[in-house]
């Protein structure tokens, strides 16, 4: 590496923050800074953001963590991007937004998801996209935009998600990676380009999309407003990168047979590695791409950390506020009263649906229980119960991972919940595999950067991440528990599929008038 030039800025644009990082060259993070934003949801099946929110927080993110970092802007090699999946904005010619940023939770377009299965081969999309058949992905939104809102689609001069607009608005151009676009159903693996049938099917052309591009595509000469409000020089290179999904495993240095990444942000995903596009017969996991010998197979889940806060805002308000009065983080004063409950709180699960719910079910009519709740259940149990109920989907995906994958011989924990050991240890012995966490568990971010340095020439492959991400500490399963939750993941599993019918049936009802109120 040019000594002159010793960092790189990593950018993971996620959905409820924007956090960027300053590192060095042995990959240690000298600075971070993290900036919220709103997902707006006004009835229940709407999940949206505001763009310029999310590209005013990267602007300020990479100001602020250069600031942090004390680094002088000539230092930085490049800044390179991590970013959520799924989303879909409808742009005009002025790159003015005609939508909202239609995010992954979105569920608007359930229907039209259903209607691609039965009618138009979904599944056989899904084995030329490798993207599940579901309302996040930008396959049924763009389906459900051309059926209930032709005239829009008219106007449309490019739909793209919010990292293609964070770049648009930098560098005036329309460049998706090939990462993100083998996220929105529209993506031919085998071809590397956009799928004509998925295009035909939404009734739009290629020319409606952004160009695909390799992930570590470069791009130099941004705006000269947006640099200098970031601090830095209008020529420093901007690598595309890809989504946070796949830099995770990277970032966590899991992408040998049987080491398996898990993260819980908001939402939730296990990923493993193979050195070729693989698609799942039954259709239940994703495969996207990093590159050209480097794809992600796995799941992601709805309903991860954003559960947990849940639980904070609705549940135990009296609760978190007790924590802030005694000092504590909120989060850690709820997982001290969980942690008085024994494993499998006392027979009550809780299926955590609120966002209906992807791998390895699919099903965005799912809605959340609380199943066996007797009066001998106090609010410390419902509170354990929803953190096990998080980590009983994961273990549905690992389940659905290790038929196609391989056995799990290593979980590495990223994401949020990484930071609390109670949650970390509670996922070894549901899952039975030892819990690895790495040094960071930025692994986006830190798999942002190893890409970035790659992309720019300065590394020759991936196998310097295990000198940034070596492991801190271990769980292993705790036998006494691993029998506890061996017995109650089959009753959550019956649990589910008696519901199935009657989750459909809810779901109609609730959204026929919009009967929940904000």
């Amino acid at each position: 590496m040019i000594a002159s030039k010793p960092y790189v800025i990593a950018a993971d644009i996620g959905t409820t923050s924007t956090k960027t990082l300053v590192i060095d060259r042995q990959g240690t993070v000298l600075a971070s800074h993290s900036i919220e934003y709103p997902l707006y949801t006004p009835r229940q099946d709407v999940a949206e953001q505001n763009p310029q929110e999310i590209f005013q927080a990267v602007l300020d993110g990479i100001k602020h963590v250069l600031i942090k970092a004390a680094i002088a802007p000539e230092e930085v090699l490049c800044v390179s991007f991590s970013s959520a999946m799924h989303s879909l904005i409808a742009v005009d010619e002025q790159l003015e937004p005609l939508t909202a940023c239609i995010t992954w939770a979105d569920n608007r377009s359930v229907n039209h998801a259903e209607k691609l299965k039965r009618e138009h081969n979904g599944h056989e999309i899904y084995l030329r996209t490798g993207t599940p058949i579901h309302p996040f992905s930008p396959l049924a939104k763009l389906m459900w935009l051309s059926d209930t809102n032709p005239e829009l689609v008219a106007r449309t001069h490019k739909f793209i998600g919010i990292k293609e607009y964070v770049f648009a608005k930098l560098f005036s151009t329309f460049v998706i990676d090939h990462s993100l676009a083998s996220a929105t159903g529209l993506f031919n693996l085998k071809e590397l380009d956009w799928d004509q049938e998925a295009l035909r099917i939404v009734g739009i052309s290629a020319d409606k999309l952004s160009r695909p591009v390799s992930t570590t595509y470069r791009l130099e000469g941004m705006q000269p407003s947006y640099a200098k409000h970031m601090g830095l020089p209008a020529d420093t290179p901007f690598i595309i990168g890809a989504s946070d999904g796949v830099l995770a495993n990277l970032g966590a240095g899991a992408y040998e047979q049987g080491s398996y990444a898990v993260t819980i942000g908001t939402s939730g995903a296990v990923r493993g590695v193979v050195k070729e596009p693989v698609t799942d017969p039954q259709g239940r996991l994703f495969c996207y791409a990093l590159k050209e010998d480097f794809w992600v197979i796995g799941g992601a889940i709805n309903n991860g950390g954003i559960m947990f806060r849940w639980v904070r805002d609705e549940l135990a308000t009296l609760e978190a506020a007790e924590g802030r009065n005694r000092s504590l983080d909120p989060y850690d004063y709820l997982t001290e009263l969980a942690a008085e409950v024994p494993a499998g709180s006392d027979g009550l699960i809780f299926l955590p649906f609120l966002l209906g719910e992807r791998a390895p079910y699919w099903n965005a009519n799912a809605r959340g229980v609380f199943f066996g709740l007797s009066m001998a259940h106090h609010k410390k149990h419902m509170i354990r119960s929803v953190l096990e109920g998080v980590v009983y989907r994961i273990h549905s995906v690992v389940e659905a991972l290790e038929e196609l994958a391989g056995p799990a011989k290593e979980i590495r924990a990223s994401g949020g919940f990484a930071r609390s050991a109670f949650w970390r240890q509670m996922m070894a012995d549901v899952l039975g595999t030892p819990v690895l966490v790495p040094d960071s568990i930025e692994s986006s971010g830190l798999g942002a950067a190893q890409l970035g340095l790659y992309a720019m020439g300065e590394v020759s492959d991936f196998s310097g991440i295990h000198d940034w991400v070596a492991a801190t500490c271990r769980h292993s399963a705790q036998a006494g528990n691993h029998d506890v939750y061996k017995q109650l993941l089959p009753i959550y599993r019956q649990v589910y599929w008696n519901l199935k019918d009657s989750f459909d049936a809810i779901a109609a009802f609730q959204s026929a008038g919009d009967r929940l109120t904000p």
